[in-house]
């Protein structure tokens, strides 16, 4: 096998810890018994007067990974923050506020001795009041390991999107497995589910409802990016493949100028970079932009300000130096942040980081400022969750 493949199949295992990897983290501590603190963000929503994020922790005795949701004022004081301590451990991914005023978090956990002992989680939907409190619940699975990633506000309910997959270990194919998509009234009962792709790694990673349609992306085959778009009552009308992504495929969507706008990664020969697709309503591709930094990127989410701008957000790895000439290589993950205008032209790409390890999750717009959500690694192992603002010019304005 040629070095720059070695290099590239090394590369896309590293690239790939971005969102997902708090669960990774706990789950490599835990096997190796030991008890670090660790605290993420995986996505945040802008609410009256403040924010909302989701993600996890392990601040418990038994140092369990708990899916939580946190309410912040407008200076990012915490008004609230609720823990889901059903089961065992726990991940929120998403989150949106409803017309009520309800917010709904999206996510997996482990939720018997089981599914615990397996390794094995089940996709996780739960409905708070704008207090925290919880009014509904559901969980999710069809296959061994479930997950919801996203969801998406709909006139009666939501629209929930993830994955339902054979475990590492179990060989074989299902007919109702793979990407997910499923539709809750607002009492979180199921109104219909449909699911795309292969058991074993097919996911939808994000969705957009627009012009009473329903778009999803995520991956399928391993590394083969995947939009879809669905009518409201869950039929498929068409998806459209992309070959050639990292392990996580495409991982944002949102409405851009008369046009869908995707991001994620793109692998070479000898690279990967971070990517981002305009394609039109019809799921044909218009434009492609590729950034080629000097290291393996990848776009994770983005916002649209009012000036039309793109701004992304996502992960950059590099080799330590420290560990150069090793027979496995360390990588040293930096957060990256990037605009682009109206024609997607770049304007700007910064990385944030150190010696450890940065990672962006998420996006927002804030007071004309930009406003991004993540994590970072110290000395003592710990990880914990962070909040940098960002100027209209891309300059660090304060790390919360």
């Amino acid at each position: 096998m040629k070095k720059t493949t070695i290099k590239l199949l090394k590369g896309i295992a590293i690239v790939c810890v971005t969102i997902l990897i708090i669960e990774l983290i706990y789950i490599f501590y835990l096997l190796q018994g030991k008890s670090i603190y660790f605290d993420g963000i995986n996505s945040v929503i802008n609410v009256d007067n403040g924010y909302v994020s989701v993600g996890s922790n392990n601040n418990n005795d038994k140092y369990y990974e708990k899916a939580k949701i946190t309410k912040y004022d407008s200076d990012k004081v915490k008004e609230f923050e609720k823990i889901y301590n059903k089961g065992y451990n726990g991940v929120f991914f998403d989150v949106i506020e409803d017309q009520e005023k309800n917010l709904i978090a999206v996510g997996s956990f482990e939720s018997n001795d089981k599914d615990h002992s397996e390794g094995n989680r089940v996709g996780l939907i739960v409905k708070y009041d704008k207090d925290g409190n919880i009014l509904y619940e559901n969980s999710f699975k069809v296959l061994d390991n479930s997950k919801f990633t996203s969801i998406a506000l709909t006139n009666d309910g939501y629209v929930v999107t993830g994955q339902s997959v054979y475990d590492n270990m179990k060989v074989g194919l299902s007919l109702e497995g793979g990407a997910i998509v499923i539709k809750y009234d607002k009492d979180l009962k199921m109104t219909w589910m449909k699911n795309y792709g292969d058991s074993k790694t097919a996911c939808y990673n994000d969705v957009l409802i627009y012009d009473n349609y329903i778009y999803t992306v995520g991956v399928t085959d391993s590394i083969v990016g995947i939009i879809s778009k669905y009518d409201m009552n869950g039929e498929l009308v068409k998806s459209v493949r992309y070959d050639n992504t990292d392990n996580l495929g495409f991982t944002g969507i949102d409405y851009f100028n008369g046009r869908i706008l995707v991001s994620g990664a793109k692998k070479n020969d000898t690279d990967i970079n971070a990517l981002l697709i305009k394609y039109n309503f019809d799921l044909e591709l218009r434009k492609e932009v590729v950034y080629e930094g000097e290291n393996l990127e990848r776009f994770n989410q983005f916002v649209v300000d009012k000036h039309n701008n793109v701004i992304l957000v996502g992960t950059s790895a590099k080799v330590d130096d420290k560990s150069s000439g090793d027979k496995v290589n360390v990588y040293v993950h930096d957060g990256l942040i990037g605009k682009y205008d109206e024609n997607l032209e770049k304007v700007s790409v910064v990385l944030y980081g150190d010696d450890r390890d940065d990672y962006f999750t998420d996006v927002v717009i804030s007071n004309n400022n930009y406003l991004v959500s993540g994590y970072s690694s110290y000395e003592d192992g710990s990880y914990l969750s962070k909040f940098i603002t960002y100027s209209d010019a891309l300059k660090t304005l304060g790390v919360e």
